[in-house]
């Protein structure tokens, strides 16, 4: 992997990375050097057999403060700051159709989420507010410290607040009504009342946070390589299932493409031998 610069990317024990957002001196708020390098990770994992879990987190003390504004009125100025010009879209003079091509971008992260084959856990302390709360929506699984905090901060801001798929992801969570309170008002959403509501797995100490999203993993890891990535292509499109029938069939395919490969014959043989299957790697 590449060295980034906005971004820190690590890989742990077999099977297992993390993703942290790495700009911790300003609470890891999203620039476009960050989103840019997230796409490029992206894509470099949606082919990496090797990785089969991925953790995403912040640096210090927060997961993200949201899109960073010095930033944003900076790059919406007439003439575009020099360091931006290597962005395709940058180089557009009409800064209207340069703001379309960059919130397009942003919100392609959250379909990148989802369309990588890992599975997604994001481990969240601090504020995760803004951009950073619609991107811990798109994870597969939310793990929260003590002190994390979410809020739907863009409608402080004299814009829409609907953004990056908070309505498409917060009401699937939680439910239409409560969604659309915490939408509507802006207010902050502690772990407490987020673990209460489902928005959060589980609240454990900020110490222990990174342990916990770890051994999690490890749960995840030890699963067939392919069944996991079928199980998580599978949610996605039955999450919009039109009716019973066609998630039976998505999961009756998953499971026929499954069946053909060694893993259940490995994992029914560990099962009467009482031990972990080992299943390779790819």
């Amino acid at each position: 992997m590449k060295n980034y610069k906005a971004i820190k990317y690590q890989e742990l024990e077999e099977g297992i990375s993390i993703v942290s957002l790495n700009r911790p001196e300003k609470l890891n708020a999203f620039t476009i050097q960050m989103i840019e390098e997230l796409h490029d990770l992206f894509n470099k994992l949606e082919w990496d057999l090797d990785v089969r879990v991925l953790i995403l987190t912040g640096e210090g003390r927060a997961f993200s403060a949201g899109t960073d504004l010095n930033e944003s009125t900076r790059i919406n100025m007439p003439e575009v700051p020099e360091e931006y010009r290597d962005i395709k879209y940058m180089d557009i003079p009409e800064i209207s159709k340069r703001q379309y091509y960059g919130q397009k971008r942003a919100s392609q992260l959250v379909l990148r989420l989802r369309e990588i084959p890992q599975p997604i856990i994001a481990a969240i302390k601090g504020p995760a507010v803004g951009m950073a709360f619609a991107i811990s929506l798109a994870a597969d699984i939310r793990i929260a410290g003590e002190s994390a905090r979410f809020r739907n901060s863009v409608f402080l801001l004299g814009l829409s607040g609907v953004d990056i798929g908070n309505s498409y992801f917060l009401p699937r969570l939680i439910g239409l009504s409560r969604a659309a309170e915490i939408i509507y008002t802006a207010r902050f959403v502690d772990a407490q009342e987020a673990e209460r509501i489902g928005l959060v797995s589980r609240v454990v100490p900020d110490e222990k946070l990174m342990d916990e999203a770890i051994a999690l993993a490890k749960v995840l890891v030890a699963k067939s390589p392919l069944g996991l990535r079928l199980t998580k292509s599978s949610i996605n499109v039955n999450i919009n299932a039109p009716n019973l029938e066609s998630a039976l069939a998505i999961e009756n395919r998953t499971q026929a493409l499954c069946m053909n490969t060694t893993d259940p014959r490995e994992g029914i043989t560990a099962f009467f031998e009482k031990r972990d299957p080992k299943y390779p790697r790819r």
